[in-house]
């Protein structure tokens, strides 16, 4: 019993001091959990005014982001405007009528004019869109905007120049003189007679370039001479005379490469009409090969400085070297700018032993006769006809 009671007393002040030191145990451990979470709270003023802290770096830092990426668009857009590197290539551009500012800034940036048509469209929100009339511009490639708008402003800077087949050089002055915005720089007939230019299809010694232009067009380019137009109109000739094999032609026709420009020249007055040429440009050697005066009005008239036009009875008494009524053989040069077609009937004639020919249709058809009898029978049809 005692023993029992023994082991249970122990056991009370045990459990007793197991519980007790329990109780403040848990007591200390749930005592200093309160105070420590009371410690970490801050103030409601602290608290805000951190909040606003990190508002304000948030706020700073997108700032700091926009600024950044405004400057880098900025900056982009000022190097668009002001490209670096200089002024490339020269590049033309034709403005058709009614075209678009959108469709000329897009034209603007695919031939390298301007690299950007977005930015160039900024630009126009900041300048306004510019004038655009219709016509030819030289622009060189990597332009500033600036300069474009200006070069845009003063509107179509190029010239097209059309040089017909058949036309003289003093026809072509005059049509550069008269017709061209642009001007080339110096006289265009200086320009041909002073030697500067070249062909080797001009008569030796004659310093004369008349038939050794290539009909067609061309473009006048701001400052451009009239040296450098020319040249571009000899070197045209000389290349499409090449490719026709008019020096072989000409070596199998008897006469030299120009002597055979001055027959197409002829070819190209008197025959006027395609189907005609080849047959006078047979008359031609013909009556070269007889000895016989050529008696082509066009030359004559080429004297008279007339293009067409009835030959009166005075005019062919002209003591001129083109007066092929009074010489015979071929006149001192060519007397007009002669077609593809012109060059071809001169260097290959069709075949044939007509001495004559006569306008007897208004259609242009033209009557080649071998003899004179049969020259004044055409020439009295002609008259029937009201024909010159």
């Amino acid at each position: 019993m005692s023993g029992t009671g023994d082991s249970l007393g122990p056991a009370g002040p045990a459990t007793g001091d197991s519980l007790g030191p329990a109780g403040p145990a848990t007591g200390d451990s749930l005592g200093p959990a309160g105070p420590a979470t009371g410690e970490t709270d801050l103030p409601r003023g602290v608290a805000r005014r951190a909040r606003r802290r990190r508002r304000r770096r948030v706020l700073f830092g997108a700032a700091g982001v926009v600024v950044v990426v405004l400057g880098g668009l900025f900056a982009w857009f000022w190097f668009e405007a002001h490209p670096l590197g200089g002024p490339g290539r020269n590049v033309v551009l034709t403005i058709a009528p009614n075209q678009s500012v959108g469709a000329t800034v897009d034209a603007l940036a695919r031939d390298g004019v301007i690299s950007s048509s977005f930015f160039f469209r900024v630009d126009d929100v900041l300048q306004g869109n510019p004038t655009v009339e219709p016509g030819s511009y030289l622009f060189r490639a990597n332009q500033p905007f600036s300069t474009v708008r200006a070069i845009l402003a003063r509107g179509p800077d190029i010239s097209t120049l059309v040089v017909p087949e058949g036309f003289s050089l003093s026809e072509v002055a005059q049509r550069v003189t008269d017709l061209l915005p642009t001007r080339p720089v110096g006289s265009f007939l200086r320009a041909e007679q002073g030697g500067a230019v070249s062909s080797p299809y001009e008569i030796p010694g004659s310093n004369n370039l008349e038939g050794t232009i290539a009909p067609g067009t061309y473009r006048v380019l701001p400052g451009e001479t009239s040296v450098a137009l020319l040249r571009q109109m000899v070197d045209r000739f000389d290349r499409q005379a090449a490719g026709l094999g008019l020096p072989a032609a000409a070596g199998a026709l008897g006469v030299t490469p120009a002597q055979l420009v001055v027959v197409a020249s002829i070819v190209e007055k008197e025959g006027e009409y395609p189907k005609n040429m080849g047959k006078v440009a047979r008359v031609v050697f013909n009556r070269l090969k007889a000895g016989s005066p050529l008696q082509m009005d066009s030359t004559v008239l080429y004297a008279l400085g007339q293009d067409g036009g009835p030959v009166t009875a005075a005019d062919l008494a002209l003591r001129s070297p083109y007066n092929t009524y009074l010489h015979t053989g071929l006149p001192p040069t060519a007397i007009c700018t002669p077609s593809r077609t012109a060059l071809v009937s001169a260097a290959h004639p069709t075949p044939g032993a007509w001495l004559y020919f006569q306008l007897v249709s208004k259609d242009g058809t033209e009557q080649f006769s071998d003899t004179y009898a049969e020259q004044l029978a055409a020439e009295a049809l002609a008259k029937s006809r009201g024909l010159p």
